[in-house]
């Protein structure tokens, strides 16, 4: 895995932000954060991520989102019961998907980040997102700092 781009590992670079409790069934036998945790942390951020920029009452009924690829790259050990917080923005936009990036930070520090490329399908086939969600999705680009 190489370095992460530095403006990856500063929470300002991202739009929005989130703090998340860790819990104690996040740990692994080793009593860090485990893989899993880490995973369900980032979809948190997603999800505050998706709901703002497009709120379920405002989609059209024939359009459905999909999660196409996740990443992870595990940076640093995570510990309970600190809290994390969960940094997030578009990096990309394609032509009828887009990638959300993500870091997660303890402790004043950066511990992973996260790429998802999400698609986006109507009636059933992948089409070229809508002018309404690029401007949504471009509201929400990352700036490195």
């Amino acid at each position: 895995m190489p370095k992460p781009e530095s403006w990856r590992l500063d929470a300002a670079s991202y739009p929005v932000h989130i703090e998340l409790q860790t819990r104690f069934q996040d740990m692994d036998i080793n009593g860090h954060l485990n893989n899993v945790a880490f995973a369900a942390l980032f979809e948190s951020g997603r999800v505050l991520l998706n709901r703002q920029v497009r709120p379920l009452d405002d989609r059209p009924s024939n359009e459905r989102t999909m999660v196409a690829a996740v990443e992870i790259n595990y940076l640093a050990e995570g510990n309970f019961p600190d809290p994390v917080q969960i940094a997030t923005g578009i990096g990309r936009l394609g032509t009828s998907s887009w990638t959300i990036v993500q870091a997660m930070f303890q402790n004043g520090r950066a511990i992973a980040t996260c790429d998802t490329v999400v698609v986006c399908r109507t009636d059933g086939e992948a089409k070229p997102l809508r002018a309404g969600m690029i401007a949504e999705l471009e509201a929400n680009l990352v700036k490195p700092v």
